[in-house]
């Protein structure tokens, strides 16, 4: 009777401990398989969407980098030039003694003028500083007025043809080779008015 009892209570004890360890197994296991902690690191080396690393070296603007030095020194000149056409202009359209000089100092203001802001605006796109406009020289008669108009735009013509066949950059050389019309036509103006003047 003393051996059966042993027997028995070894298998209880045996029991009772299965049940424990499989007890302790599950309460172990069981914040491993469903808890994560840490998320698991991404090694392939590529950035996620919201770093955006990738599409901001894609969007980086080249402006500028298609200027060759003489574009850049023929925009300064131009707009040199074409603000000082409007700033003698308006002097000529208010002082001048010929009734055609004064005409001609107006159209100087309208079209240099329109020519000046379309060369500010591809100024700003190719990022190229411009000159500041300056006070206008005195002349003193419309005759000395006139015969300058002459040889500034015979001048202005040869810069902007060759700027409008030898350019870098296609916009640039498409604003020379349109605004080189309309120097041509101002050329041919101021002859005719200077032949007119003693």
């Amino acid at each position: 009777m003393k051996h059966k009892f042993s027997i028995n209570s070894l298998v209880r004890l045996g029991i009772v401990a299965i049940a424990f360890v499989g007890l302790s197994g599950t309460a172990l296991a069981q914040p491993q398989s469903d808890s994560k902690p840490y998320p698991t690191p991404d090694y392939s080396g590529k950035a996620s969407p919201a770093q955006g690393t990738s599409k901001s070296k894609s969007t980086t603007t080249t402006t500028g980098h298609n200027l060759s030095a003489a574009d850049k020194a023929f925009m300064k000149d131009a707009a040199k030039g074409g603000m000082m056409e409007v700033a003698m202009g308006r002097v000529a359209e208010q002082n001048a003694s010929d009734s055609e000089v004064k005409n001609f100092g107006g159209r100087m203001v309208k079209d240099h003028g329109k020519a000046n802001e379309e060369l500010k605006a591809l100024a700003k796109e190719q990022n190229v500083g411009l000159p500041a406009e300056k006070a206008p020289g005195k002349w003193k008669s419309d005759k000395d007025y006139m015969g300058q108009m002459v040889m500034d735009h015979e001048k202005d013509l040869a810069a902007f043809e060759k700027e409008a066949k030898e350019g870098s950059d296609p916009n640039v050389k498409s604003f020379a080779s349109k605004t080189s019309e309309v120097v041509r036509k101002h050329l041919d103006m101021a002859k005719k008015i200077d032949s007119k003047l003693k």
